[in-house]
């Protein structure tokens, strides 16, 4: 394979359109600073189906979205906008004739698909909310304590699953028997089910079209469960306003991901980043939505390759974990580098650490394909924020960014330690609270209506506003050592992972009691093995007993001790994992992200294992640092 050059750096990065970065900033007499921007927020649609109604009137033979067929080949199976607006509207008038309400919603229980997507802009548009559920609640559990949860706190009027015979047991656990279940692929062989057909054969009325122009902007659009990774998953209220705003935001924020818009994504739709923001600027920009099938697992990853050879994404979004298991297809493939590369305009992640020599990787591979870099650009949000409210959308190779607030959304910083502060969030992107759940929506407001995101920001450069905020990890994972002192674990683990230097997806930091931290290391398996000069596919084990790894990764854990100011600010222990999270067991999140306490709670072994004393062959210790 010919070598990538090393002369990626200097290389100029593709031209694109960049939004406003200005912000004013106002310091509080209590510590706290105002921040937002200077720009005003553009006009908005009242609701995102009155952009579908535009867009299929100007563009109705354009591409909306694409799903893979199952079977050989894998076609792709296309919804045109002209047919979804009409289908939209049948599908309406059905849910209506159903008697269908803000107290009789809609619940979808399977993943992402074109009668997903009919059915939920269907909702929308008549003002019936919609909840997208987690598959795994109903395929993956045990006992469907949290589908039974959802569909109590719910109590929808109607519930589809597209294979509704793989969600039999659950049903049968968590939903009474007089609730319409709609199916599209396998009836249910338990209970009746009804035909997605059926809603289709619904002909629009004149009191469909009343009900769609009743819906205020503030309305209720959809509920979004959060992950429940500290207890039972919280229903945020998603109003009319907070989607079709959103989209605006992120379009003035990133001109870049306007029209033409492109997108392939495997990012689920019970996630607020795939279902409100992938969708939702998919219409806001007339653009085509191709849904990705695979993921960035082992065994799923290949599909995403298959479909990245068909379709050019002009933006990609993921997480760390997504981009880091490109890298070894693209390096390999000079024709996957020419396609991915051809018509991008923007690389975009949030949620999680990523290394800088990631971004480094993409910058030679896109200069080898095109002969320029590619834009990598980051932001922070909530699923209570719609999600999009503060962006990175600058140049820079920097990672771990936040930014600064995008137009329209004012961000509070509330001190809570040194040199950190929880982002507070205001704004027609926000939230007005849970659903069914008013105590938990009062905790949620400060007293001047900033919603408490439990996020930690803190400065890129101390002081200097303009130069943005970093995301620091979640509030509640920070812990005391057993001398008092707090580790700041999303600081932490940002710096292993860059001290790993594209050998570290992720890590788990923990040490709660313990005279110090120490970390449970997840390794990018394609960087490990090639770093050891063994063929892709050799054993894990073999990997991980490599004697050029683990020179590595001692090398890396010693140069972050050489450069901590205390006991919090490196890590002590640390162990490589050989079994990744399980998703399956509430470890990993469904956008790739670590659910660190299910982690730890998970695994009580490798805790004791890990601060054993003496220490086991596979636990590496940090060279003690210098003392202040």
């Amino acid at each position: 394979m010919q070598a990538i050059p090393s002369t990626a750096a200097a290389a100029p990065y593709r031209r694109i359109p960049l939004g406003p970065r200005t912000v004013t900033a106002e310091t509080r007499a209590d510590g706290s600073l105002l921040v937002k921007s200077t720009a005003p927020l553009a006009p908005y649609p009242r609701k995102l189906t009155d952009r579908l109604e535009q867009v299929a009137a100007e563009h109705p033979d354009r591409v909306f979205l694409a799903v893979r067929e199952s079977g050989l080949p894998r076609r792709w199976r296309e919804l045109r906008y002209g047919d979804a607006w009409a289908r939209v509207q049948r599908i309406a008038q059905a849910l209506l004739e159903r008697g269908l309400s803000p107290q009789r919603p809609v619940a979808i229980l399977s993943g992402s698909g074109i009668e997903h997507a009919l059915l939920a802009l269907a909702a929308m548009h008549v003002g019936v909310p919609y909840c997208s559920v987690t598959p795994a609640y109903s395929l993956l559990s045990d006992d469907h304590a949290k589908l039974r949860h959802v569909l109590g706190l719910l109590k929808p009027g109607l519930v589809f699953a597209d294979d509704a015979a793989a969600f039999d047991t659950a049903l049968a656990r968590s939903l009474p028997a007089d609730v319409e279940v709609v199916h599209s692929v396998r009836a249910s062989a338990a209970r009746a089910s009804t035909s997605f057909d059926a809603l289709l054969a619904s002909v629009p009325t004149t009191a469909m079209r009343a009900a769609s122009e009743a819906v205020a902007p503030d309305s209720i659009a959809k509920v979004l469960f959060t992950s429940g990774s500290t207890g039972l998953p919280k229903g945020v209220i998603t109003t009319q306003r907070m989607v079709a705003c959103n989209q605006q935001m992120m379009v003035q924020a990133i001109p870049a991901i306007a029209d033409p818009l492109v997108i392939l994504s495997w990012l689920p739709w019970h996630h607020v980043s795939g279902g409100n923001q992938m969708l939702g600027l998919t219409i806001h920009c007339a653009g085509s939505f191709y849904v990705d099938d695979g993921r960035p697992v082992p065994g799923e990853v290949e599909k995403t390759v298959e479909n990245l050879r068909e379709i050019a994404p002009t933006v990609y979004f993921s997480v760390p974990r997504g981009f880091a298991m490109l890298i070894p297809f693209l390096r390999a493939d000079a024709g996957l580098r020419q396609k991915f590369f051809s018509r991008l305009r923007l690389l975009y992640y949030s949620g999680s650490a990523l290394g800088r020599s990631l971004v480094h990787d993409f910058d030679e591979l896109a200069v080898q394909a095109c002969g320029e870099r590619i834009p990598m650009m980051s932001g922070y949000g909530a699923t209570e924020t719609a999600p999009a409210a503060v962006a990175a959308n600058w140049l820079t190779d920097e990672t771990g960014l936040a930014g600064l607030p995008i137009p329209g959304c004012e961000l509070k910083l509330a001190p809570v330690g040194s040199g950190k502060y929880e982002a507070r969030l205001r704004g027609p992107n926000v939230t007005p609270g849970y659903w069914g759940q008013p105590e938990l929506s009062a905790k949620l407001f400060d007293e001047e209506g900033f919603a408490r995101m439990g996020d930690a920001l803190s400065f890129v450069a101390p002081g200097d506003i303009a130069q943005g905020f970093a995301f620091d990890g979640r509030i509640a994972e920070d812990f005391k050592l057993s001398t008092g002192t707090f580790v700041g674990v999303g600081t932490l683990r940002a710096k292993l992972v860059q001290e790993g230097d594209g050998l570290f997806l992720d890590a788990v930091i923990a040490g709660e009691g313990r005279d110090a931290p120490s970390a449970f290391i997840v390794g990018d398996r394609a960087a490990c093995t090639a770093c050891c000069g063994l063929a892709a596919g050799a054993p894990w084990d073999a990997v991980l007993a490599h004697p050029e790894l683990r020179a590595r990764v001692q090398a890396a854990l010693d140069a972050l001790a050489a450069r901590a100011t205390g006991s919090s600010t490196y890590v002590a222990r640390a162990m490589m994992l050989r079994e990744p999270p399980s998703a399956a067991a509430g470890e990993l999140t469904d956008k790739g992200s670590i659910n660190q306490r299910a982690f730890l709670a998970n695994r009580p072994e490798l805790l004791a294992h890990v601060y054993a004393q003496p220490a086991g062959k596979d636990v590496y210790l940090a060279l003690e640092p210098a003392q202040p």
